[in-house]
């Protein structure tokens, strides 16, 4: 849920920024964000795994590998990124911080949609 409002509400409205009030909200948001979404996601894989192995059910199973599954992404494929824009001088006038930012956007709706296919699974095994 918490990924699919940062693509809804969040990004889209810190889009309307200017350039460095941009960056000062993604910096901050970022860094409370991530620690957010790390511990969930590992919570709901480990209940995920627990309920495969008490019914058996694969739907439990997928959805526990789907669910973690954002942070190899978010290492491997989002990390560079972050990592630039986590750098940035937030008081000074970064003119790649935009394009840095929609791509993280975008680099971001691969975790929604793990998120959400997270989801399916889980009902999927629950049903």
């Amino acid at each position: 849920g918490a990924a699919i409002y940062i693509s809804v509400a969040e990004q889209p409205a810190r889009l309307r920024l200017d350039d460095r009030a941009l960056l000062q909200e993604w910096q901050p948001s970022y860094k409370r964000g991530a620690a957010m979404q790390a511990s969930i996601a590992v919570v709901a894989c480990v209940l995920g795994v627990v309920a495969w192995w008490q019914t058996g059910s694969l739907g439990h199973l997928i959805g526990a590998v789907l669910i973690i599954l954002p942070w190899p992404w978010t290492l491997i494929a989002m990390m560079p990124t972050n990592r630039l824009l986590e750098a940035m001088d937030a008081a000074a006038t970064n003119p790649q911080a935009r394009a840095l930012i929609v791509k993280w956007g975008n680099l971001h709706l691969v975790r929604v949609m793990l998120g959400v296919l997270a989801a399916l699974a889980f009902l999927w095994g629950s049903a």
